[in-house]
């Protein structure tokens, strides 16, 4: 386990302690239940059987004092999110060791059949109400949840009337070019059964140094949130007709590098990091231009029933740092031997439409019915920029799913099953591969998927502030298609034989038990996750990654709660441990261990927030991730299986004050100047100079809010 700095464990010990008195207190009146919607239909949290998550706006905004990262909010306030890599690449951030469905108000921003990984910024943060998060696989928001869903809803107008506010945030380490600093104007209208969200942005981010003062590396290729720039368009208009509302949302959200820094490896001998010098890299910067549009029309009371409506649009293209790796090289262009340097994008756009419609006591009294149709055309591409080359040829997806599930509620017990049939079809043209792996000519075709996908569980609600649950659901999804088309090196191959096509599905097994009540919460579960042909990805000695199907299975159990000692102080904790297992190939034994890129280490948080003032607050946390040293001497190919990982904790600390001005924060984002390797670098980067990335040192960052 961990050594704890002193000042860590004080303080870890110290909530502990809190947590433990609070518990103790007599617990009587139950706390205000919290709605969720990301399960297609509002449901209080205590009738859904499942781990259920939702991030209070309160919550987000005491994080973003810390860090302007929605990746470190989820690691922060979900036990089973993997950390935060601190870079526009997402690759290791996983969801209970499986890929995670990421929405914006219910708009699929996640690419599956190309996961470039940059789905992590996708709208500034500031336009976030909340997050809701469903734990385990899942399909009711469509394929890809085999890990979970996570939800950004966007804020709309609470008060009547017009309001307009400006939020400005700095930070710094006090160093040269260490300055982030972003601006917003956000203006709110609601009249009677009108209402309008209108916000834009800006936002510059300078160079991050360790807690030795060396500048943290760059990552040049993957693309890095040091050094860019960011901008935000957030555009939404509602209007209530009774009992119906229509309401158009637009997002218009990009993040570009500046390119002023180039990377300098690490150095292992001398436990030196990646690090970064004042410089002109090769090619355009990396960079995130994303568009995302919905049309929702509700109709509350619609043949006694509910009745919503979706219809989306989201444009999505992410651009990666030039090099001339050896996949890139090509005799037929003219260039110095092996010295050809290219970059890659990955072009995405997706349409689609959601239908749903609930009906509570159906036939008998405490029946609900609900069904619904989606569909979805996703095409998708990934092409080397600089020369015009196909990498990966254009996927066209195009599915059809309809659902349908029972709710029956008898008294404290909740029982609910469902099914969705999965009907999808992929159309890939005939393509050519690159040179590097030999130019094969691959036969188009079109592969259809089909498949029913379940759920059950229920709910026992056996006190006024307990309740268990127990569920099974299955999510739906499929490999990395653009993996498997761009490294097919064989001759005579054909899209519709290609047998690593095959989907995934995986079935999530679940027990938990929750409290709630006036004094706080606490939950607690445990989970067994399966797929029988499931996907590994695994990079090589070249840096080039590939798509294994091996089956993998992750098991773990959670833990997570709040508790307010008093009025003014209250304490929160969370504890998850993660265990997950594949086989090197095909048919050998379950006995490798998943490594960075599919889950994260064991994790503690623990904090406390005490309100010293009426209108002043502070908040204390703590994190640990613990030791890991996993597939010792174990490798696949040329592929290096083994990991180790030498755990850290890190303290942050933030405030905030309601000031005549406007609320001003403050945040200091590792307090203890701890000088770390990050968890990603330190496993998945082992013995790789050019991704061995220190994290953030001690941060200062300073935020005002006026409203008018």
């Amino acid at each position: 386990m961990t050594a704890l700095h002193p000042l860590s464990r004080a303080v870890t010990l110290a909530c502990l302690a809190l947590s433990t008195g609070a518990m103790a207190q007599n617990l009587k009146e139950p706390m205000q239940e919290v709605v969720v919607t990301a399960t297609r239909n509002s449901k209080s949290v205590d009738k859904i059987p499942g781990a259920v998550s939702v991030i209070s706006q309160k919550e987000l905004e005491a994080q973003y004092l810390l860090a302007d990262d929605p990746s470190a909010a989820l690691a922060t306030y979900i036990p089973g999110y993997a950390p935060s890599r601190q870079k526009m690449s997402s690759t290791g951030e996983s969801l209970r060791g499986r890929n995670t469905l990421i929405l914006l108000d219910g708009v699929p921003q996640t690419n599956p059949l190309r996961g470039g990984m940059r789905e992590g910024y996708v709208a500034d943060t500031a336009i976030i109400e909340r997050v809701e998060v469903i734990n385990g696989a899942s399909a009711m928001q469509g394929m890809g949840a085999t890990g979970g869903i996570v939800n950004y809803i966007t804020k709309s107008p609470k008060a009547e009337g017009t309001t307009q506010s400006v939020n400005v945030r700095m930070s710094s380490q006090l160093r040269h070019d260490s300055l982030d600093w972003k601006t917003g104007y956000t203006l709110q209208h609601k009249s009677g059964d009108f209402d309008l969200l209108a916000f834009g942005s800006i936002q510059q981010r300078g160079l991050g140094y360790d807690g030795q003062g060396r500048p943290l590396g760059i990552e040049s290729v993957q693309g890095d949130t040091m050094d860019s720039q960011g901008t935000d368009l957030f555009f939404k208009i509602g209007k209530n007709f009774g009992d119906q509302r229509l309401q158009l949302t637009i997002n218009r959200f990009r993040m570009e590098g500046d390119g002023d820094y180039k990377q300098v490896p690490a150095v292992f001998a001398t436990g030196t990091p990646t690090s970064s010098t004042s410089g002109t890299p090769e090619g355009a910067p990396p960079r995130n231009k994303v568009k995302t549009s919905s049309l929702e029309y509700r109709h509350n009371d619609l043949l006694g029933g509910s009745f919503n409506a979706q219809i989306f649009k989201q444009d999505f293209a992410s651009l990666y740092g030039a090099t001339d790796t050896s996949t890139f090289q090509d005799p037929a262009i003219v260039a110095p031997p092996l010295k050809l340097f290219d970059q890659s994008e990955v072009v995405a756009d997706k349409y689609g439409a959601k239908l749903t419609f609930v009906r509570p006591d159906t036939l008998v009294k405490g029946l609900e019915f609900t069904a619904g149709l989606d569909f979805l055309r996703d095409r998708t591409k990934q092409w080397l920029a600089d020369t015009s080359r196909t990498w990966v040829p254009t996927l066209d997806f195009t599915s059809l799913a309809p659902f349908t599930q029972l709710e029956y509620e008898y008294g404290p017990l909740t029982v609910r099953g469902g099914i969705r049939h999965e009907d999808a079809k992929l159309n890939v043209d005939t393509y050519t591969t690159l040179a590097a792996y030999g130019s094969r000519l691959v036969q188009g075709g079109e592969r259809s998927f089909t498949k029913n996908v379940k759920n059950i569980g229920a709910v026992w609600r056996f006190n006024k502030n307990w309740s268990a649950f127990v569920s099974s659901a299955e999510g739906f999804g499929l490999p990395d298609v653009g993996l498997v088309l761009r490294a097919v090196n064989k001759p005579g191959q054909s899209v519709d034989t290609l047998f690593d096509m095959e989907p995934v599905v995986t079935r999530n097994n679940e027990i938990g038990v929750n409290w709630r009540g006036a004094k706080g919460s606490l939950g607690a579960s445990f989970y067994d996750s399966r797929s029988k042909l499931g996907t590994a990805l695994r990079v090589d000695a070249s840096g080039i990654g590939r798509i294994d199907r091996v089956p993998t299975t992750v098991r773990g159990w959670e833990v997570s709660g709040e508790l307010r000692a008093t009025k003014e102080l209250s304490a929160f904790g969370s504890y998850a441990r993660t265990l997950g297992k594949t086989a090197a190939t095909a048919g050998a034994p379950m006995d490798v261990e998943l490594g960075a890129r599919a889950q994260g280490p064991d994790k503690l948080v623990a904090g406390a927030n005490w309100q010293f003032m009426p209108k002043a607050n502070l908040r204390l946390q703590a994190t640990t991730l613990f030791d890991r040293d996993i597939n010792i001497g174990r490798t696949v190919k040329t592929t290096n299986l083994e990991e180790h990982f030498n755990g850290y904790t890190l303290v942050d600390l933030a405030g905030s004050y309601d000031s005549p001005w406007g609320k001003v924060g403050v945040g200091i984002e590792n307090l203890c100047d701890r000088q770390y390797i990050g968890y990603y670098p330190q496993s998945a980067s082992y013995k790789d100079t050019s991704s061995y990335f220190a994290g953030r040192g001690r941060t200062l960052s300073v935020s005002l809010t006026r409203s008018f």
